[in-house]
């Protein structure tokens, strides 16, 4: 079912730009079957290419989300309800106060130290909104498209991000500790001095993001797709696996216990002045990284 509403959209928004599939093959560098394939249900784009098919159509992710588009018919009918509801004498009615953000479009909003918000923004649409200093821990972002908003020094950890798109936002100071990122694209950000110890990425994109003086420790990226990044100072604990390297340079980094298997392109991942444990050097040595850069620490 998913396959099917997805390639419906796709077929939809390609049909009201007039291209063809063709042309929305050309625009993406593949082919025109695989684009026959999606809108016949018959095959899924990745996160990477939903981010692209995105931005080409002139929508946010949500567009693809067959979730986003149940809980908005249910917004919808609950709009309704209420509008009948205003109808009858007020005297017998209590409406119920609901501040629950989720399904929203958000822009140029201040939410600066908000607290305890958990599920109460996800399938929203975020752009150009402050969160600075604000409480998110344990948050959930699903379906979310999040775009040039700051939320520096906050506190984000143990929260789930899924199936979202989170561009040029910054991140700087921040509390990611145990955070949960899945089939997500996160592009042009900023996460200097942010605490990414125990953090989970899975089957997503990480690039182009700044990462200066941020915390590596437990932290584990799987299937993801890394590109444009400059890892410096100490990684320890962390596991790198199945993930395909473009443009990646780790730099003064100090390596200990890291586990790297299964990666594409490692042998292009430049090592600058950098010192490495016996095991991680091994893991290296047998993905056929270029070990120049690197010495053992004794």
């Amino acid at each position: 079912m998913e396959a099917k509403f997805i390639g419906n959209r796709i077929a939809q928004a390609r049909k009201k730009l007039n291209i063809s599939q063709a042309q929305l093959a050309e625009k993406l560098f593949i082919s025109s079957q695989a684009v026959g394939k999606w809108e016949r249900g018959e095959s899924l784009p990745d996160i990477i290419t939903l981010n692209s098919l995105a931005v080409i159509f002139g929508v946010d992710l949500n567009y693809f989300s067959e979730d986003f588009h149940s809980i908005q018919s249910e917004i919808d009918l609950e709009d309704s309800m209420v509008e009948k509801l205003d109808e009858l004498p007020s005297k017998n009615i209590k409406k119920k106060l609901n501040w629950d953000m989720s399904c929203g479009n958000w822009v140029d909003s201040d939410f600066s130290g908000l607290k305890n918000l958990k599920e109460k923004f996800s399938s929203s649409n975020m752009q150009n909104c402050k969160f600075i200093g604000s409480d998110l821990s344990g948050i959930l972002l699903k379906s979310n498209n999040i775009d040039r908003c700051d939320f520096s020094s906050s506190d984000i950890s143990s929260s789930h991000i899924q199936t979202s798109n989170l561009l040029n936002n910054g991140f700087k100071e921040c509390n990611l500790n145990g955070v949960e990122i899945t089939s997500s694209y996160i592009m042009g950000c900023d996460f200097s001095g942010a605490d990414f110890s125990e953090a989970e990425f899975k089957l997503g994109g990480f690039q182009d993001n700044i990462v200066n003086g941020s915390v590596f420790n437990s932290t584990s990226f799987s299937s993801m797709y890394i590109v444009d990044i400059v890892f410096e100072g100490k990684l320890k604990d962390c596991s790198f696996e199945s993930c395909n390297f473009k443009k990646v340079v780790f730099q003064n980094s100090i390596l200990i216990n890291n586990f790297f298997k299964n990666n594409k392109n490692l042998k292009k991942v430049k090592f600058i002045n950098c010192k490495a444990d016996n095991i991680t050097y091994a893991f290296l040595k047998s993905g056929k990284a270029d070990l120049t850069g690197i010495t053992l620490i004794e």
